[in-house]
């Protein structure tokens, strides 16, 4: 064995998310934007030269390898490609599951881009985005590696300007499958579309307040059915609104997030929600995990891949 690589694999929020529409296969057309934060997952790779792709370490309760994205990711670009080399992986994990936070996809694409480098197989940024989507709708955005308007099933993505933000995030000790929101039919599917100046020229009108114009640009259509099925989520929604806290819902949940301008401001905020919150929610049996974390502009990989066409 050679070649170890420790690689960190970021979160992702969506700043909303509309549904607008739904395709004859039964996927749905969405319309959001994403951008990464510091919060990380940590994966180690070894490159084998045996071809044997293995998970080492911990993995999440019931995870075989069939439906770890980080194992179908490496056997996906080894037969895309060819190549006889293998790899040992181990996941550090900080991203919590089931929050809306993409860590799977994150890990996955991750995973595709570390053995691009690791393997040396030399594909693209759109080549690798190309494969990711075969693994999941969130996978592309986290290669393309940049906060970015989506569309589609989430794998039309362009560049989009996100300020310098702190985010509070408040998870829930629960969870909802995605497949259950999606199905839901009280889930709105005719949003109306946007175009991207929409969401640009809304958060730098002349007076707005950048904690207010980012956060409150559009919906997350997913938050009105995940309250459904989760008292908690819909509990500390209302919890924060008393506060006069807009707090939004991040891809199908669980996790919340308040944005900040500075991170003085949003870690007094933290502070005085960790103290008082569990108070407010008696139905709550366990308080919600809340950090503040800084937003990211860009993939901390982005600079590995060539640009599309290269």
């Amino acid at each position: 064995m050679s070649s170890l690589l420790r690689v960190p694999a970021p979160a992702k929020l969506n700043l909303f998310l509309h549904v607008v529409g739904q395709r004859p296969d039964g996927y749905h057309l969405l319309q959001s934007v994403f951008t990464f934060i510091e919060l990380y997952d940590y994966l180690d790779f070894t490159v084998r030269s045996d071809g044997v792709i293995e998970r080492q370490g911990q993995t999440l309760e019931g995870l075989t390898a069939e439906n770890d994205l980080i194992i179908r990711a490496a056997r996906l670009l080894q037969h895309h490609t060819g190549t006889t080399l293998g790899v040992s992986i181990q996941c550090e994990k900080h991203i919590p599951a089931g929050a809306g936070l993409g860590g799977g996809s994150s890990n996955a694409a991750t995973t595709l881009m570390a053995l691009n480098r690791l393997w040396g197989t030399g594909l693209n940024r759109q080549q690798l985005m190309d494969l990711g989507l075969q693994l999941g709708a969130d996978v592309p955005v986290f290669i393309f590696g940049r906060s970015a308007f989506a569309e589609g099933v989430g794998e039309h993505l362009q560049a989009v300007p996100v300020p310098d933000l702190y985010y509070v995030l408040l998870k829930p000790a629960v969870s909802v499958p995605t497949p259950t929101i999606f199905r839901d039919k009280g889930l709105t599917r005719d949003s109306k579309p946007i175009i991207i100046t929409d969401f640009t020229g809304y958060q730098t009108q002349p007076d707005a307040d950048y904690h207010q114009s980012v956060a409150m640009f559009g919906s997350n259509v997913l938050e009105p059915v995940a309250c459904k099925y989760a008292a908690e989520i819909n509990d500390l929604l209302l919890s924060l609104q008393k506060r006069k806290l807009h707090a939004r819902m991040t891809g199908s949940g669980s996790c919340l997030f308040i944005a900040f301008c500075d991170k003085e401001t949003a870690t007094r905020q933290s502070i005085q929600l960790c103290g008082t919150i569990l108070h407010e929610q008696p139905m709550v049996q366990k308080s919600p995990d809340i950090q503040v974390v800084k937003g990211l502009h860009t993939h901390p990989q982005y600079n590995w891949l060539t640009e599309f066409g290269d």
